[in-house]
């Protein structure tokens, strides 16, 4: 039986929070094999949009699709086994150790039979290793600094080993050399791995530099998706972002570089003194 060409997609999805719409009628292909990148202004919607794609956000109206069939109706195992999500802040349980926390990523590949195994062992080492985590395995997560802590955080999401991984903003925290250690990661993942990525990230320039396919979002709908070389224009860019700016090529990759102008964003009014 052949695949699906995408395996994960939403279709006429609606996302809320109560009466709040943040996400209405949106229609997504997840490419597989890619890295997909999702930007966009804050509040427009995308980090709503990766917790439904992980289901941990219910459709208000739509479906998520994973290999054609409705998330909401799969086993939350079978789920973990082939999506894995990385929230925008999770919380680690009180006095958890590093290693105790990445090993958790291991649990939906576990048996009732056979509570870990040498697979398990071998996954949790190298996702320590991979996120340069290995030193502080016997240290507790909430001792870590925070770019520490985002760093063992991905490293769970690496010993989940899944085959879809989901991003919110995995950069959070970090200082810019951990920023392309991790991102550089990620694109290892997707190119000797094989692993279908979708990340949200705020820098555009990170994420035209990483992405396959490249997602602009604003008032929770998506305004342009596609290839970075033919989404970033300056158009796009003062469109989304309300920015004006210049597109010059990216010394380093040849790709698209933004350099930001100024913003068309009308300043917020001054209040007058009350008399």
């Amino acid at each position: 039986m052949s695949r699906p060409a995408s395996r994960l997609s939403a279709h006429d999805l609606t996302l809320a929070y109560e009466d709040r719409t943040v996400v209405e009628g949106l229609d997504l292909e997840i490419p597989d094999g890619k890295v997909t990148i999702v930007v966009g202004p804050n509040a427009c919607g995308k980090s709503t949009l990766l917790r439904a794609l992980g289901r941990l956000l219910k459709p208000k109206r739509g479906s998520v699709l994973l290999d054609g069939r409705e998330l909401a109706g799969l086993p939350a195992k079978q789920i973990a086994q082939t999506v894995g999500i990385l929230p925008q802040t999770p919380t680690p349980p009180d006095g958890i150790t590093v290693a105790d926390l990445v090993a958790r990523g291991r649990q939906p590949h576990q048996k009732w039979w056979q509570q870990w195994s040498e697979a398990d062992e071998q996954a949790v080492g190298d996702a320590l290793r991979r996120t340069d985590t290995a030193a502080l395995a016997d240290r507790p997560v909430d001792e870590l600094s925070g770019g520490q802590r985002q760093r063992v955080w991905i490293a769970m999401a690496l010993a989940q080993d899944t085959e879809l991984l989901l991003l919110d903003e995995p950069t959070t925290y970090l200082d810019i050399a951990h920023q392309v250690e991790v991102l550089d990661l990620v694109r290892r993942l997707n190119l000797e791995r094989g692993r279908t990525v979708v990340a949200v990230l705020h820098d555009l320039n990170q994420a035209v530099r990483y992405a396959d396919h490249l997602v602009a979002m604003k008032n929770g709908r998506i305004v342009a998706q596609g290839a970075p070389d033919e989404v970033v224009t300056t158009e796009m860019v003062e469109e989304v972002f309300g920015l004006s700016s210049v597109i010059v090529t990216d010394p380093i990759t040849g790709g698209r570089l933004v350099v930001p102008g100024f913003s068309r964003r009308p300043a917020a009014a001054e209040k007058t003194p009350a008399h």
